[in-house]
């Protein structure tokens, strides 16, 4: 089994889209206006329209975080202040050895990207 992808369900396809393309500097793929796709190295970001849906709630994401592993989490945090209305966490050092900043997306889900910097969580990424 190959995990592929995150779907987020959103009001505002093109917003959400441009949005992730600024965080991530990865173009999206819109194949129709309401679908959008980032790949990236590691698997996809879809975006869809909550209007091809006949169930769920758009921007109702209450558990789960959407991550990213980058290079240098401290320069990242200062690329994106001008970006990022709300955030979560700034720059820190967690228990299990990620240095991690949060915060949310236009549609509020929350956003980590995070850079492995302990022994023990860069052996846990070598080779991912």
């Amino acid at each position: 089994m190959h995990f592929v992808s995150i779907r987020v369900i959103t009001e505002d396809v093109e917003r959400l889209a441009r949005f992730y393309e600024q965080v991530t500097g990865v173009s999206a793929v819109r194949p129709a206006p309401v679908f959008a796709e980032l790949a990236l190295p590691s698997c996809a970001l879809a975006i869809q329209a909550k209007a091809t849906l006949e169930f769920g709630a758009a921007a109702d994401n209450h558990s789960v975080i959407i991550e990213f592993r980058v290079e240098d989490v401290d320069t990242e945090y200062e690329r994106l202040k001008p970006l990022v209305s709300e955030w979560i966490q700034e720059p820190t050092t967690m228990p299990w050895g990620n240095r991690s900043i949060l915060f949310r997306d236009p549609d509020g889900n929350i956003v980590n990207l995070f850079t492995p910097v302990s022994e023990e969580a860069i052996a846990r990424f070598s080779g991912r």
